[in-house]
């Protein structure tokens, strides 16, 4: 009988028992696999977050993140003027956000504005209706939730409201637009109610009356490549301003989140224990079980290499088996817990903490047969070493 096929014949000799050591390790395995896929999975989906319209770097005022503040940066017209000349900038285009209000009726909502330069946009993408075009002083973008909220369609006209003035409890500032479009803005959280316009009409909604203000500066390399190179012409140009390429910012991004790697690489060692102490444990008991068994097989001339062998493919079986139910209970759970925490609220829609990829499935499934195989050294080494005349004295007792 081949190797294979005696360890399949050993471990269906107690079905139930095989059953729940299979199923055990396949919980091990799938909680490993999520962790593989949180440990980088967060950091690969920031970054297609950051590059999901192209644009590589982005300016922002001297120490500060991308909307971390309400910093802005001053004569943003000049400084994208100045942006585009610099060699290997293909595009560049400046972004205020800030809080407004839209009118429905008597009532007011909270809304997010996008301020844009459509010729240089990296913001959103078109789902109805049409883009805005550069010195579109009337239209207006909408989210759906936007949308939903100021009961508007393409076409429609909606009022925003820049701010209040505290002292008569009145709007300071009031601007009606055209709805052109309904957009899936990328940095969005779930639901939010998103609008934009052309930036000097959100520079006056923002009441930015001091000068031309933006909160970022975003600018597309090329080549891809170049865009080290890029940041570096950059910051030599722009001393006044920080420039944060898109590994910078994953870099920021891994520091403010590293408790989820240290969560990951603890909880993938929990579940490579488990499956450790689950594989040796069941094999030691069979081997103690088949120990005449084994012991005949050695007295007929079977070598010590060969039962050394069969041991360890029944802890590859166990572990490869255990291992093929995990990864699907893995994706699944990963899917679920996934919705889970992308439903915090400030995490844009399009972020993901768990990325299935193929060598997160590769190096899980390495490290899971490799542990198995391990695990099943000692009960091998036992069967491996057993006192024949010893055993068959003890049997035949």
């Amino acid at each position: 009988m081949s190797g294979l096929g005696w360890s399949f014949k050993s471990l269906l000799r107690h079905r139930l028992r095989t059953a729940l050591a299979v199923a055990g390790i396949a919980v091990s395995a799938a909680m490993l696999l999520d962790m593989v896929m949180l440990s980088g999975g967060i950091e690969k989906s920031f970054a297609e977050l950051l590059l999901a319209r192209g644009y590589q770097i982005r300016l922002t005022p001297k120490g500060t993140l991308p909307f971390d503040t309400e910093a802005t940066l001053t004569q943003a017209g000049r400084l994208v003027s100045a942006t585009r000349r610099v060699s290997g900038v293909a595009a560049a285009g400046a972004v205020l956000g800030t809080s407004l209000y839209g009118r429905r009726e008597d009532t007011l909502v909270t809304l997010f504005g996008y301020g844009i330069q459509p010729e240089a946009q990296a913001l959103y993408r078109l789902s109805a209706g049409t883009d805005l075009l550069p010195g579109d002083s009337s239209g207006v973008l909408l989210s759906p939730a936007a949308a939903r909220i100021l009961g508007a369609d393409v076409g429609d006209s909606v009022a925003l409201v820049g701010r209040l003035d505290p002292q008569v409890v009145t709007t300071a500032i009031d601007r009606r637009l055209v709805v052109r479009g309904v957009v899936q803005w990328v940095y969005d959280y779930r639901d939010q109610p998103s609008v934009g316009a052309i930036l000097p009409v959100m520079q006056a909604l923002a009441g930015k009356r001091t000068g031309d203000e933006a909160s970022l500066i975003m600018v597309k390399i090329s080549p891809d490549s170049a865009a080290a190179e890029v940041a570096g012409r950059l910051r030599e140009a722009f001393p006044q301003v920080e420039v944060h390429s898109v590994a910078d910012l994953v870099r920021e991004f891994r520091q403010r989140l590293v408790y989820f790697r240290q969560l990951s690489y603890i909880l993938g060692s929990i579940s490579l224990v488990v499956t450790v102490l689950l594989v040796a444990t069941l094999l030691t008991i069979t081997v103690n079980e088949r120990i005449g068994e084994i012991a005949t097989l050695r007295a007929i001339g079977i070598s010590r290499r060969t039962v050394l062998r069969e041991v360890l493919i029944e802890g590859f079986t166990l572990t490869l088996v255990g291992g093929s139910m995990g990864i699907l209970l893995g994706l699944a759970t990963a899917r679920y817990l996934d919705s889970i925490l992308t439903s915090f609220p400030g995490l844009p829609a399009a972020f993901s903490f768990f990325v299935p990829r193929p060598e997160s499935l590769t190096l899980a499934a390495f490290v899971l047969l490799l542990t198995g195989g391990l695990a099943g050294l000692y009960p091998a080494w036992l069967a491996s070493r057993a006192g024949i005349a010893a055993v068959l004295r003890a049997e035949s007792a």
